[in-house]
């Protein structure tokens, strides 16, 4: 069961990479775009779920916790898109109460860090330096994206800008997890020791980052839903004018 865990775990990631990146850079909106974002969707969920099977299996804490996350990275990022605009239900309450159960022992840890105070749990790893950095960024993201659950149910809903901006950062987000993964810690492991570049394996994640950030000023500050939105009615309007002259 250990082995098949991790055929499916790494085969499911690989799908998800591969079909992320076209998500990516394919139109957004358009056929290719939404086709390729569920296969995304479904390979991340496939592989997290394996993750968090192996990280209780074997055990490892740490795993189990980057897989939960994932799953909610993605699964709050399609039902975004899925759920029609202004609305809520079930699976965005359920989606808040996992953000909320996993910033929790993130943010007592940090606070308990930064006072000096001894931490939540023991560590076989030295809370310092790379290791503080990153459980402080874990904690800020968490913070961000538990407040904007919570935010979103009290309202009702999230409209516009807002909801495609939440389904960008949360899915692309979930891709540069999926690429750290595998080209700093899957991959190295199929190479020679003398061709490991640390540095080199961790480039990829930056291009997922590079574009999240691309799309974000993009959608939040220069009026491109508008735009796009306008373009859509023109096409459409052509298009029924030419069926009007047939």
């Amino acid at each position: 069961m250990t082995s098949l865990g991790y055929v499916l775990h790494v085969g499911a990631g690989v799908i998800g990479l591969v079909s992320g990146s076209v998500a990516l850079i394919a139109r957004k909106g358009g056929r290719v775009h939404r086709a390729t974002g569920t296969v995304f969707f479904v390979a991340m969920t496939v592989m997290a779920t394996f993750a968090a099977f192996l990280g209780i299996v074997l055990p490892d804490l740490v795993n189990l916790f980057i897989a939960v996350f994932v799953f909610y990275l993605v699964a709050s990022a399609w039902m975004t898109v899925r759920r029609k605009e202004g609305a809520v239900g079930l699976a965005e309450r359920i989606l808040t109460v996992i953000a909320l159960c996993l910033l929790a022992p993130f943010a007592i840890l940090s606070f308990q860090l930064a006072a000096g105070l001894p931490p939540l749990f023991k560590s076989t790893v030295p809370l310092e330096g790379p290791v503080l950095i990153a459980i402080y960024s874990f904690t800020g993201v968490l913070a961000i994206a538990a407040v904007s659950d919570v935010r979103m149910v009290l309202a009702g809903g999230i409209w516009r800008a807002p909801r495609i901006a939440r389904h960008l950062w949360r899915m692309c987000l979930g891709l540069t997890l999926a690429t750290g993964s595998a080209f700093t810690n899957g991959l190295p492991r199929l190479l020679p020791v003398v061709s490991h570049a640390p540095l080199l394996l961790f480039l990829p994640q930056l291009a997922p980052l590079g574009l999240m950030i691309f799309w974000m000023v993009r959608v939040r500050f220069t009026g491109w839903l508008d735009h796009a939105d306008a373009a859509a009615a023109s096409g459409g309007a052509v298009i029924r004018s030419g069926a009007g002259r047939r």
